[in-house]
């Protein structure tokens, strides 16, 4: 534009001040202002090709007959060119159609975008200044001088934003075949703009459709430079704001970036982990960029889906099949006019003459000859319009020479894809104009005189409530100027007979219609690629976020007591609780105990119940042989009780191995001590009892009081009932009840609600009996051996403390290790307890019953053995010395007296006991009067 202005100024004096204008138009004297105006108008009929169609209304036109070149025009388009033919084709049947316009022609002016918006500016100029004069004047050479009433075009959203700025300032409705831009639905900057092609954001909408069919989450973006594709990809990203896509990097190509600028936009997506690739390109970037990733070694590596710009346009893909193979596609749906394909295969440059050099261009690059004697180029060296000297791609200077004979075959046609939108937009102002006719002529035919001059505002409110059947499906506009939404789907891949093309796969109209088993993805096959950050996680595995990218993320593991609540967050398990195998849920931890078959449980069952049968056995001997002398001299009645602790420790590992529950918590804690307690009473009361009554028997012949049965049994059940007290208080106190202890994550141990220590402390009186019990066993550690029982007792009493004093330690030691081990040891050290209770007093009474019956017998004579003797006679010299006893007869002969399997038993018929007291206090007496007899006879 602003070398237009330029050439402009420098040429506006030789304008105003020579003859040129005043020559083409000698009916008219020109004003300042005016003769500017002509100036332009003349500057850009001079500069610019262009194909004028007479008419009693004039529609403007802009078409991309040649592509962006290094400065303005390129090579030729024949993309273009086709669109071109279309919106005459549409002039030349609605001028034939007489339901619609009767009586009115449509011209047109058509001029070449060259897809570049400043020089599609340059060339809207010629609209605004028809519309600046009468359209009376008529200039020599040119004929009357129509204003345009309308535009068709342009293509690219740039150049339409470019010429909708200009055209709104005048008033000239636009309506567009190909814009896309979002940003041209602005009415406030755009208030003259439609469109028969649905805004990008439907195709953004498309292109969201497709993304999710696909499953893809991370994807790339590629733009043209631009209002159509820069705002085409924002639209997109808008969409994805509220979803769990996300892009990976979206790249721009500049509008003059070179082919190392391509390379480094594929170099940037190569370097991301996103294989879907967006593009909102135009076709010639398209092509760069396909070129670039075939050059890179990149083929497969992305999987496209492309703009309606890329569509359905084999020049898009054009010498690179193998990096677009796969690639989705969207055109605007339509259908294919067969009347325009008649139409174009009859064009011929020798017989359509309105149409300059263009037809001239199209025939030489498709036909790839050149014409050297045209009537066209005639006319391009005396026209002043036609000076243009076409741009022929193809041809070259030893190309064959054009004979006028060659022909367009419907072999070699390629239908464009917005052929349809074109005539579509052509029949949106010949319907808004017949309308507009009907209101104005009263069904007068041909034009009315005020449809002379036709106010730009009120056609558009005419064309915004055109509603037709058009070629692409049914034509209508929203409050914005834009037509809703239906896409066509392709893919661009091989078929069966190994070439490429595009094949349709579904349809987008507010949702997507996608057919699975059409697609075809090269060295994938079927299956459909996949394009995300990372890897769904493993089922267990949380899924966390890398800071600032939504979609890429890591697989963490859910600590050991956790459970994946949702995708992303790990929660930790309730107490008593555990993941379950798949980290979904919380389950109940089963509480842990020591079971029966388990070898820590059988070992001391076993040895319990060996123990319980040995006891019941004892039991059953003392009760058949309890008249013998050994069962009498023994003490039944406290061995009686001292069996039953020994039957009830032995039955108390069961008890402590049996699972926890109230109920066995409760009698755990009764027979954890009591049982002991029951032992260890009878032992103490047997051995205080014995040391009283050897004690006091050197002293006095009077018996000791107390030592009755019915005194020890009373003695005994004291002692025994401040353990039941103390435990009744502490079952009242501490009610018994099932703990359960998590010492890890994923294990839960039922105890009994009880400590290690309150457990020590329950046997703290037990271990004081046996304190006790060994203090007696250690002092009666020398009574006469016919009492030697006192030696067993005392062993047992050693064995008990050795045991108990280990016992502490390794339950207080192993209560932080292993339940199992700590109830083991404790059910062992009970049962070994008994054990040693029950050999050491009872093993050899029993073997005396039962293998040595012949020493549990009665005989005549009682003597003393040489211990007793010593015993005796010290006592006598002490009691003749002191006075306090004289010998009134001889002391008789005593015999060996002995009730242990250490000692016979020779007591005369008379001298039988009726009880174990008896035994003892009858020595005792006899005793005495041997010491009387023999201080009588030293008398």
């Amino acid at each position: 534009m602003q070398n237009y202005f330029r050439l402009l100024r420098n040429l506006k004096d030789e304008l105003l001040n020579s003859e040129p204008v005043a020559k083409m138009c000698p009916t008219i004297r020109l004003s300042y202002s005016l003769r500017v105006i002509f100036g332009i108008i003349f500057l850009s009929r001079f500069v610019f090709a262009s194909i004028r169609i007479p008419g009693n209304l004039t529609l403007g036109g802009l078409f991309p007959v040649h592509l962006k070149g290094a400065e303005n025009c390129g090579v030729f388009d024949a993309n273009g060119f086709q669109r071109m033919e279309a919106m005459i084709y549409a002039l030349r049947e609605i001028n034939n159609d007489n339901s619609i316009l009767p009586g009115v022609t449509l011209g047109a002016s058509l001029l070449d975008s060259c897809k570049h918006d400043t020089h599609a500016l340059e060339q809207a100029m010629t609209f605004v200044t028809s519309n600046m004069i009468d359209g009376d004047i008529s200039c020599s050479g040119y004929g009357q001088q129509q204003p345009t009433i309308g535009v068709v075009g342009a293509a690219s959203s740039p150049v339409s934003a470019m010429v909708a700025n200009i055209l709104r300032l005048f008033k000239i409705p636009q309506v567009s075949y190909a814009s896309t831009s979002s940003e041209l639905s602005d009415k406030s900057r755009y208030g003259y703009f439609l469109r028969v092609v649905p805004p990008d954001t439907y195709q953004a909408q498309a292109m969201m459709a497709v993304v999710k069919a696909f499953d893809w989450s991370y994807v790339a973006t590629v733009a043209s430079e631009g209002n159509y594709g820069e705002k085409g990809i924002e639209a997109f990203k808008n969409l994805t704001r509220d979803t769990d896509i996300c892009i990976a990097t979206s790249e721009v190509i500049d509008r003059d970036a070179k082919d190392s600028d391509v390379e480094q936009v594929v170099q940037y997506l190569n370097e991301t982990k996103a294989r879907g690739v967006l593009v909102f390109a135009s076709e010639r970037d398209t092509k760069r960029l396909l070129s670039a990733v075939q050059r890179l070694n990149l083929v497969g590596r992305f999987h496209w889906i492309g703009s309606d710009d890329w569509g359905n346009k084999y020049t898009a893909v054009e010498n690179h099949p193998e990096a677009a193979e796969g690639a989705i596609t969207l055109s605007h749906s339509a259908e294919q006019d067969k009347g325009f394909k008649d139409y174009f295969l009859s064009l011929n440059p020798y017989e359509q003459i309105t149409e300059t050099s263009w037809l001239l261009e199209y025939w030489e690059t498709t036909h790839n000859c050149r014409f050297i004697d045209h009537p066209h180029r005639v006319r391009r060296d005396t026209n002043a319009s036609e000076i243009r000297t076409p741009t022929v791609s193809l041809a070259t200077t030893e190309a064959r020479v054009c004979e006028g004979t060659e022909r367009l075959t419907a072999e070699t046609f390629q239908h464009e894809g917005k052929v349809p939108f074109v005539i579509d937009a052509v029949y949106a102002f010949a319907h808004a104009l017949d309308s507009l006719h009907t209101d104005l002529c009263n069904g007068t035919k041909g034009l009315c005189p005020e449809m002379q001059d036709i106010d730009g505002a009120v056609l558009l409110e005419y064309v915004n409530k055109t509603t037709f059947d058009g070629k692409s499906g049914r034509v209508r506009f929203n409050q914005f100027g834009d037509r809703p939404g239906s896409y066509q789907l392709y893919q661009y891949r091989r078929t069966n007979d190994g070439s490429f093309a595009y094949v349709p796969v579904g349809t987008w109209t507010d949702e997507l219609v996608l057919n699975g088993s059409l697609l075809h993805w090269g060295q994938f096959g079927e299956h459909i690629p996949e394009s995300v950050c990372a890897d769904p996680c493993e089922p267990g595995l949380m899924t966390q976020k890398v800071t600032g990218d939504k979609c890429c993320w890591v697989c963490v593991r859910c600590e050991q007591n956790q459970i994946l609540e949702d995708e992303f967050t790990c929660t930790n398990c309730s107490e008593y609780t555990k993941p379950s195998t798949d980290k979904s849920a919380c389950v109940k931890i089963e509480g842990e105990y020591l079971r029966w078959n388990e070898a820590f449980a059988i070992v001391p069952a076993v040895l319990s119940f060996f123990g319980i049968c040995s006891t019941l056995f004892t039991i059953l001997v003392f009760l058949k042989y309890q008249d013998t002398p050994v069962i009498r001299a023994s003490g039944r009645e406290l061995c009686y009780v001292l069996l039953a602790g020994i039957l009830l420790t032995f039955v108390s590992p069961v008890i402590i191995l049996a699972p926890p529950s109230e109920i066995v918590c409760g009698i755990r804690r009764v027979l954890l001590g009591v049982p002991l307690v029951v032992s260890y009473s009878a032992l103490f009361t047997k051995t205080n009892r014995v040391y009283r009554i050897f004690n006091s028997g050197k002293r006095s012949v009077k018996r000791p009081q107390y030592t009755s049965p019915t005194s020890q049994i009373v003695i005994c059940s004291l002692l025994v009932s401040v353990q039941i007290i103390g435990t009744a208080v502490w079952l009242i106190l501490k009610p018994p009840g099932v703990n359960r202890n998590q010492p890890e994550w994923n294990r839960v141990i039922l105890d009994c609600t009880v400590s290690d220590l309150a457990e020590v402390t329950s046997l703290v009186y037990a271990m004081f009996l046996v304190l006790l019990c060994t203090i007696y066993a250690f002092k009666t550690r020398k009574m006469p051996e016919n009492f030697n029982e006192a030696k067993f007792i005392a062993f047992t009493m050693y064995t008990t403390c050795i045991v108990w004093t280990a016992f502490i330690p390794i339950v207080v030691g192993t209560s932080s290790t292993d339940f199992k081990i700590q109830q083991c040891l404790l059910s062992l050290s009970v049962v070994v307890s008994a054990s040693v209770t029950l050999c050491c007093i009872f093993v050899p009474k029993l073997y005396i019953v039962l293998l040595a019956p012949h020493k549990n017998r009665k005989k005549p004579g009682v003597t003393l053995n040489s211990r007793i003797q010593r015993s005796v006679g010290d006592s006598m010299d002490s009691r003749v010395n002191n006075g306090d006893a004289k010998p009134s007869r001889p002391m008789p002969s005593i015999g060996p007296m002995s009730y242990t399997a250490s000692s016979e038993v020779d007591l005369k018929e008379e001298d039988s006991c009726d009880s174990d007291d008896d035994f003892i206090r009858r020595p005792t007496h006899d005793i005495l009067q041997a010491l009387n007899s023999m201080d009588s006879t030293r008398v």
